[in-house]
């Protein structure tokens, strides 16, 4: 079984609300983390030798690219690749290795990493980081994975051409930032579980990449929120307190 960032806050406050069942509930989500660690690492080195054996093949017979179910072979085994690698950022997302960067910096990067993937292409990017942005003390590439992954969501979102814009503030000890796009737009109804594990509305997607930027935020101690309308666009807003 796999808690999802729902789960835990709730065992967490449970340890709060009654200290003597700490220990208990601690053991139990040590417990759980161990076990999907284990079963992950169990499956990918396999997995891992399989891919490489369909590349060598590929590699040495070029023809196989004309067998019938090759393309949809390779397709899948490389997409239980890519799950077991998020499942594994998703279960660790709590963990954090906290250094202390100026934050404007680290947007600026960002930002400049992401407008480079969209050169040759019908999507606009624009950004707007305040010159007050303070440094912070987190885990940075973790915080870089979310950010770029959302980024890349609204890129898909907009498919061939459209607008994304970044907006990175500083107001009352708090990072404030907002994702927006012009694209397809998330219905009402799919909002309430997109953060969830395994929920996913997009061909090919594993469904963790937002239940991973969510449990990584919180575990900053922040949030991240979403409003959007069909149609129309969606905009991610994304708090991270000042310590």
């Amino acid at each position: 079984m796999i808690f999802s960032t729902n789960e835990h806050e709730q065992l967490e406050q449970l340890m709060a609300e009654k200290p003597e069942n700490k220990a208990l509930i601690q053991k139990l989500l040590d417990s759980n983390q161990y076990a999907v660690s284990k079963i992950s690492h169990e499956l990918r080195n396999p997995l891992a030798l399989i891919y490489s054996s369909l590349q060598l093949i590929e590699k040495q017979h070029p023809e196989v690219h004309e067998f019938r179910h090759w393309g949809e072979m390779r397709e899948d085994t490389e997409f239980l690749v890519e799950l077991l690698q998020e499942l594994s950022v998703y279960n660790n997302g709590s963990h954090l290795r906290k250094t202390t960067f100026s934050s404007h910096d680290f947007f600026s990067h960002i930002c400049l990493s992401f407008a480079a993937s969209c050169v040759d292409t019908g999507v606009e990017f624009t950004s707007r980081i305040t010159q007050d942005l303070p440094e912070i003390t987190a885990d940075k590439v973790k915080l870089q994975e979310v950010f770029l992954n959302l980024l890349q969501n609204a890129k898909d979102a907009v498919a061939s051409e459209g607008t994304i814009r970044l907006d990175a503030s500083f107001s009352g000890n708090e990072v404030k930032v907002l994702i927006s796009d012009n694209g397809c737009g998330i219905p009402a109804e799919h909002l309430e579980d997109i953060f969830d594990t395994f929920v996913t509305y997009k061909s090919g997607g594993t469904g963790l990449g937002l239940a991973i930027a969510q449990r990584t935020i919180q575990a900053h101690h922040g949030a991240i929120t979403v409003e959007s309308n069909p149609g129309k666009g969606t905009c991610f807003t994304i708090i991270l307190p000042v310590k």
